[in-house]
């Protein structure tokens, strides 16, 4: 597994100082950090992560192992183009009209397509579909999506970043697939999380300015 460019690092608590609101955060970061494997769940970038890659992303954590690492998609970054804006001379048929997405720093060259569903209260996603496949899929009423790139950490390396306090950790909701999600479903995400994620949610971008 490749490692993304660059390193999700940053604390969050800091920039608050010391609080209850902050302390019931940290204790909710620290139970959720031991949730392993994490395949299936949401990583949440924290307010203070810099990374243009992950600031503020909502990542879909497809497959998960401590040996072999993490593997994913980054839901909040549409690139308002379809899969037949991005490759016009090709012949895609209905699937020319799935909306593309920015999945991440790594393998930025090639575009995958994943198609995610609901089985019972868990969110699906199954990867790196044929053409013949994402078609299937769509026909069967899936939610397909184009990703240009990918998420990667290599074995211990989400972990590590987890300890750190670079993600939050929460099971996704019915909203995630509601509609189609821009740069604002970090924030939404958060506030459906309860009232100490929403204050973390309406952090500044730049609190340096405030």
């Amino acid at each position: 597994m490749k490692n993304p460019a660059g390193s999700a690092g940053g604390v969050f608590f800091g920039a608050f100082g010391n609080g209850p609101a902050i302390n019931a955060v940290q204790t909710l970061m620290d139970s959720n950090s031991e949730e392993l494997p994490l395949a299936g769940t949401l990583l949440l970038a924290v307010p203070s992560l810099r990374d243009p890659s992950f600031r503020r992303a909502v990542v879909y954590i497809a497959a998960h192992s401590a040996e072999d690492g993490a593997f994913g998609y980054v839901l909040n970054r549409p690139l308002r183009q379809r899969v037949a804006d991005l490759l016009p001379d090709q012949e895609f048929g209905p699937l020319g009209d799935v909306q593309v997405y920015a999945g991440g720093p790594v393998a930025t060259d090639k575009l995958a397509f994943a198609a995610l569903r609901w089985s019972g209260h868990t969110l699906k996603c199954q990867t790196h579909l044929s053409v013949d496949d994402a078609l299937h899929e769509l026909g069967m009423g899936r939610e397909v999506r184009g990703f240009v790139g990918y998420s990667g950490w290599s074995g211990g390396q989400i972990e590590t970043e987890i300890e750190r306090r670079s993600w939050i950790i929460t099971p996704p909701s019915r909203s995630v697939l509601a509609a189609r999600p821009g740069e604002n479903l970090w924030g939404e995400v958060l506030c459906e999380m309860g009232p100490v994620f929403e204050l973390m949610a309406r952090t500044p971008e730049r609190l340096e300015l405030n």
